[in-house]
């Protein structure tokens, strides 16, 4: 067996930040500390953090007055902030720097009078941010039977913005949908999928003709993670998402594969390497790294930290 190990994958700098600060504000607040939504969409990592005293939760009542809240990297409404104040919380703010973008085009545009085309997925943490900032100027468009539905007059103001973590390609059909069904829709100035996402799944696509099997490290629920094994089974390639190798079913190989393996933004390289050290054992795995795109790109920690720090 032949293990290709993916470059870049992994890790991105959101959530590295977001994990950081969760780390920081445990050691200078304890626990409990509860985080709005879970922090990044893994489960290992929020597993973690449950067992040191963190409180995930959907519900800002959840959270005792004068409480320690942190907003997960997806991001949070401003209804959210308001009721953080509401309740006296000290609010740390981990929201992706790439997703706090969004949000602020979607508040330029409403206060512009376009309607705003978001494309995303339905209940989606970072969409419900999203939408948040402007409910009354924003529909949801998760395909293009939902842009087959659409209907506005030829001088309507239109435009559109992307959740950060699509399918480059998938986003690329609905907005060329759009484009088509309205000419005069603007868009932002640079493209909202965000830099890990696009590296990761540019990774699959080139080193996917060489293997026969793709292993894709992250959480179900995690979008980019999802999208990187959709890319692969579009290929016609095995593809199979799992947490940690624990999950991992020998029948899914044979001993002559080619196996690429790779990582969802917020999967932890520990999974990966527990992954490599099994087929090592199991198959006598050799395993070489390929790097497609280098990433130098780093998040600093929320100013609510760095003040305290």
């Amino acid at each position: 067996m032949k293990i290709i190990l993916a470059n870049p994958r992994g890790f991105c700098a959101g959530v590295n930040m977001a994990i950081e600060s969760l780390e920081k504000a445990l050691a200078l607040f304890g626990s409990p500390l509860y985080v709005y939504h879970e922090i990044v969409h893994n489960r290992p990592i929020v597993e973690r953090f449950r067992k040191q005293g963190v409180v995930f939760v959907d519900d800002i009542s959840e959270v005792p007055f004068g409480g320690t809240l942190l907003y997960s990297a997806h991001g949070v409404s401003p209804e959210i902030r308001e009721q953080s104040k509401v309740r006296n919380l000290r609010a740390i703010d981990a929201t992706c720097p790439l997703v706090t973008k969004v949000h602020m085009e979607a508040v330029k545009f409403a206060k512009e009078g376009y309607t705003i085309l978001l494309i995303g997925h339905e209940g989606h943490d970072e969409v419900l941010g999203t939408m948040g900032e402007a409910p009354s100027s924003i529909i949801l468009v998760e395909d293009t039977d939902d842009v087959a539905k659409l209907s506005f007059p030829a001088e309507a103001k239109l435009a559109f913005l992307t959740q950060t973590t699509l399918s480059v390609d998938e986003a690329r059909i609905v907005i060329d949908a759009l484009r088509k069904k309205f000419p005069q829709i603007v868009g932002p100035n640079k493209d909202d999928i965000c830099y890990a996402t696009q590296n990761r799944q540019e990774a699959v696509r080139d080193l996917v003709p060489e293997v026969d099997v793709v292993l894709v490290l992250g959480s179900q629920n995690s979008s980019n993670s999802q999208r990187l094994a959709e890319i692969a089974r579009g290929t016609g390639r095995a593809a199979h998402l799992i947490d940690r190798a624990g999950e991992l079913k020998n029948e899914w190989f044979d001993s002559s594969d080619t196996v690429l393996i790779t990582a969802g933004a917020s999967a932890p390289e520990e999974h990966v390497q527990a992954c490599v050290d099994h087929l090592r054992k199991t198959f006598g795995a050799e395993v070489e790294s390929r790097t497609v795109r280098e990433e130098h790109v780093n998040f600093p920690l929320p100013r609510e930290l760095r003040v305290l720090a």
